[in-house]
């Protein structure tokens, strides 16, 4: 009797247990594989709701009720909207938050992605200076950029071996989806003007603009999003061939791709003339996320139109929607939906700003080391009677930071983030007995007769981002070049470069005795005084040619009129000091947990590549 009570209480349970089961929908199901859920959660949606996942939408507009009622798939940040200012982790971490429950309460529970503009050395191939984007690239060389796609796995994790190329792919919790940008072509407009017309043939687009993005794709990148230039005249927003034809096709990509901020308004012209134009031949295109990214009613409901009235097809829009649909499942979205509040306190570690301060060090070039071969100017001895610091660029960490630091187009001052200027550093590592003068822009009169042991000149350009940048004589702004005139006129003087990208520099080399390209170093200027002063060596080589004059751009290496100041790959060096030590993690300060991020910051670094916001 009891064994039959037992028997009778397991097929109870297993009924149960099935019927519980048949009315769990396999969208939910995160045992079934990514393609069944995309398959099943997309016949059970309207076409309101798969409209809402192609519409990535501005923050500030994002409450959770609006996510809601449209079924927003996507909010993102633009540059400096913040939910307050000086917001804290957790502060952004209740806001996402927030919204997400609002897309949780949405018939279908699909959460939404939330994107954020990160911009600091995570682009490509930079053609020419004059760009105002060209700090945002890796270098002028197709190879760089490509090895430098090693940052995806980076910020997805290791893509498995032997896995299906083009699918997107990320390893955990504490991964983010990668974004490859701008595709393509938007590092080679005519005379680096951005949001310009890239003039060359396909050969050339294909062999110069488009190889990082297969290797990009063969990691398992998430997303691509568009560039606003041309190539040959055409809106890429609005090039089938290319973005259909060739990214989703012939490279097979299976994430998804994005527009760029109101790029598909910049079809025509003037932005927004003709938006359903624009809503047309953008999605027929091949794109399948838009980032409105504040007009979202008019999205859509000029994309409703053309859906229903047959000028886009459903299985466009089904395409879009199971591309956006499988990054988020393959992001673990549906299963977490929620920011982990446990990694708020990791922003800002020590460990972190030291390898920061790590990958400053090894991106410094040394272009002049004393005016003759057998005069080396650095190292700096530490031990001095006086010397002189000048310069804006001195003591101010926003400069030091360039544009896309706190606010889009960068900000001055001190008070922007936690940090050390490169003045305090020099301060903090002289002799304690070496009195260190500081004068943004000093007297010439007071450098007469001077007892200077030597000046450090630190000047550069002011931040910018995008079309602001953009400069079509690349001349650092006064009184830059009159303080080296002045300065370096008087006394043996280091000049430490502030600038995202090659500047005219020619007419004062000859005066100045020692020359350093510090690039954007970020929030951690106890980097260069490292190498100054010789408690580490210069080691970094020139990823982008410099030239002599902006009359010879666009120059680039392997160019039939190569005739550059410093040629690409150039870089003096010093010697290391015997007792330092060159690797944070041999020196056990990084651990196991982020020993790959300091992996792949010596690797980006050791290449030139800009160091950021921190």
């Amino acid at each position: 009797m009891e064994n039959s009570r037992v028997l009778l209480l397991g097929l109870l349970f297993l009924l149960f247990t099935a019927t519980l089961g048949a009315d769990t929908p396999k969208y939910k199901d995160p045992k079934q594989p990514v393609n069944v859920r995309v398959r099943d959660l997309l016949k059970r949606m309207t076409l309101a709701e798969k409209i809402g996942q192609m519409t990535q939408i501005e923050r500030s507009l994002a409450t959770a009720d609006v996510v809601r009622q449209y079924a927003i798939g996507s909010v993102l940040s633009g540059g400096g909207s913040a939910p307050r200012p000086q917001a804290s982790a957790e502060d952004w971490v209740n806001m996402v938050n927030e919204m997400q429950k609002g897309s949780l309460s949405t018939r279908l529970g699909i959460p939404m992605i939330y994107g954020i503009d990160a911009v600091h050395g995570h682009n490509n191939v930079c053609r020419d200076p004059r760009w105002g984007q060209c700090y945002e690239s890796y270098s002028e060389d197709q190879k760089i950029v490509r090895m430098m796609t090693e940052i995806i796995p980076g910020l997805q994790g290791d893509f498995p071996s032997g896995s299906q190329k083009g699918v997107p792919f990320l390893s955990g919790n504490d991964k983010v989806a990668a974004c490859a940008k701008h595709f393509v072509g938007d590092g080679g407009t005519d005379h680096g003007t951005n949001e310009g017309n890239t003039i060359t043939n396909a050969n050339s687009l294909l062999n110069i603009h488009m190889p990082a993005y297969d290797n990009a794709i063969i990691k398992g990148v998430s997303t691509v999003m568009i560039s606003y230039s041309s190539w040959n005249g055409k809106k890429m927003h609005a090039n089938v061939d290319l973005v259909t034809g060739f990214l989703k096709n012939k490279l097979r990509f299976r994430g998804f791709v994005i527009s760029d901020w109101q790029g598909i308004d910049r079809i025509t012209s003037p932005p927004g003339s003709n938006y359903t134009y624009s809503v047309l031949s953008s999605v027929n295109a091949g794109l399948d996320m838009i980032m409105v990214p504040y007009d979202y009613t008019g999205f859509i409901s000029n994309l409703t139109y053309l859906v229903k009235n047959d000028y886009i097809p459903t299985n466009r829009i089904d395409d879009a929607v199971s591309r956006i649909l499988r990054v988020k499942f393959t992001m673990g979205l549906f299963e977490s939906p929620l920011a982990d509040r446990s990694f708020t306190d990791q922003l800002g570690k020590v460990e972190h700003r030291e390898l920061a301060r790590e990958a400053v060090r090894k991106s410094l070039v040394l272009l002049k080391n004393g005016k003759s071969s057998g005069e080396k100017v650095l190292p700096l001895p530490k031990k001095a009677s006086k010397i002189l610091v000048a310069g804006a660029h001195a003591d101010n960490l926003g400069y030091q930071c360039g544009g896309w630091t706190i606010q889009w187009q960068g900000v001055s001052g001190n008070d922007v983030t936690a940090g050390t200027t490169i003045l305090s550093a020099i301060k903090s590592t002289v002799d304690p007995s070496t009195d260190v003068v500081f004068s943004e822009n000093p007297d010439p009169n007071s450098l007469k007769n001077s007892d200077y042991s030597y000046a450090i000149v630190i000047v550069g350009e002011t931040p910018y981002a995008e079309t602001k940048g953009d400069s079509p004589d690349l001349t650092i702004p006064e009184p830059g070049p009159s303080i080296i005139r002045n300065v370096c006129g008087s006394v043996k003087c280091v000049v430490v470069l502030i600038t995202g990208r090659p500047v005219v520099i020619q007419p004062y080399l000859s005066s100045i005795d020692a020359l350093v390209a510090a690039w954007l170093p970020g929030s951690e200027g106890q980097g260069v005084a490292d190498v100054l002063f010789g408690d580490y060596a210069f080691t970094g080589k020139l990823a982008r040619t410099w030239f002599k004059s902006v009359d010879q751009l666009p120059m680039n290496v392997g160019d039939a009129h190569y005739d550059p100041l410093f040629p690409f790959g150039f870089g003096l060096t010093t010697q290391p000091p015997k007792s330092a030590s060159y690797s944070l993690i041999s020196a056990g300060v990084v651990t196991k947990k982020n020993s790959c991020i300091a992996t792949l910051s010596a690797l980006l670094f050791a290449c030139m590549v800009i160091l950021g916001a921190p």
